[in-house]
This record gives structure tokens, sequence and C-alpha cells, in this order.
């Protein structure tokens, strides 16, 4: 009996303290604290477009970064339930990015029939594409680093909104950037990709988040 008390006093003793997870709020706020920090520096290195002040003025232009700042804030709080394995039973909360991805889908439809008649296509096309994933490379490896931390049991959405998330940064990183007024380019290489970004995410889920 004497040998069993020593054995739960010396377990007592070397156990660790576990420090309890976040709650899924405060993880989507620190998310979104550090992305637009590097959404801020990233913008200070690149300079923004000259001609924002005017920018500022277009309506559909207002509401197609608030649009994608719905994305960033629904995809980052989506992410965050995600990680969790009963998803803090807050499964409509998580399901969040439908409706912002709607939103942002009537947003881009409206602002398409506006621009009439049609602002002039710009000389390059895919470069956009690079320029927006090359920005969200660092914020998507680091999102995947600190959710394999956690234990999630719906890893491919989970990887799908961090994806997602990632690239909402970029894109609006271009669209404040970039001087660049046809709608219809922006649709094709800014937005029209992240459908292939959301589905790599599903696959990133499941090869990085899985347990």
């Amino acid at each position: 009996m004497g040998n069993v008390d020593e054995l739960i006093d010396k377990l007592a003793r070397d156990g660790a303290a576990i420090k309890p997870a976040p709650h899924p709020y405060m993880l989507s706020l620190k998310w979104m604290g550090w992305a637009a920090a590097y959404l801020i520096v990233s913008l200070m290195f690149s300079g923004f477009r000259p001609d924002l002040a005017s920018k500022l003025h277009d309506p559909w232009f207002i509401a197609e970064i608030g649009a994608l700042a719905g994305i960033f804030v629904a995809t980052s709080l989506s992410a965050s339930l995600l990680s969790f394995p009963d998803i803090h039973q807050m499964r409509r909360i998580a399901f969040a990015p439908v409706v912002t991805f709607a939103l942002f889908v009537l947003v881009m439809l409206f602002a398409w029939r506006a621009d009439n008649p049609p602002a002039p296509l710009p000389v390059h096309s895919f470069q956009c594409t690079l320029g927006i994933t090359m920005l969200s490379l660092l914020p998507a490896a680091w999102m995947f680093y600190v959710m394999r931390k956690f234990a999630s049991t719906h890893y491919h959405l989970a990887g799908c909104c961090a994806l997602l998330f990632a690239f909402s940064i970029g894109a609006i990183w271009l669209r404040l950037y970039e001087v660049n007024n046809s709608i219809m380019h922006v649709i094709e290489w800014h937005y029209l990709p992240m459908i292939a970004f959301g589905i790599i995410g599903l696959w990133l889920g499941k090869v990085m988040l899985k347990w």
C-alpha cells in the first residue's frame, strides 16, 4: 500500500499542468489580429493604390471590400470552431462562411452589372492570382501549424476554411494595392481561384490535420 501511495505522489509531482484550450471566439480574434497586422505590414511595403481616395467613394468597391472582410471574419471563426472535436456545439456558426460567400457573390454580380460600360481589362492576367497566392502562403502555413495543436474531427472543412481565410488576406491586399477597375478581371483572376483554394484546403486538411 505504501508503494502505491508513493507512486501516486510521484505522479502528482511529475504531472505538468495542462493549459486549457482558449475559447474559439478568443482563438479567432487572435488569428484575425495577427492576420490584420500582417496585412498592414504588407501594405506598408507595397503601398496603397494611388487612386484609393477616389475608390472609397465607389459604393460597389466599398461593398466588395466589406464582403471580403466578411469572408475573412467568417472563415476565421469557422476554422477556430472546426478545430475542436465538438465544434463547441456551434454548428450553425461554424457554417457562417456559406452565408458570407453567398453575399459576396451577390455583391460581385451587382458590381459587374454596374460596370457599364466595362472598364478596360489590364494587360496582365494570372499575375494577380500568383500575387494573392504568394501573400497567402505565410498565413496559410501558420494557420495549419496552429490548428495541428487541436483535435479536429472535421479536418476537411477546417483545412478548407484555413486556406480561404489566408486567401482572403491576399485578396484584400491586392484590391487595396493594385490599380485595376475591371470587375470582369477581378472576378476571373482574383476570386474564381478561391474555388481551387477551397478544394486544395479540403485535401490539405486531411493530410495535415487528421490525427
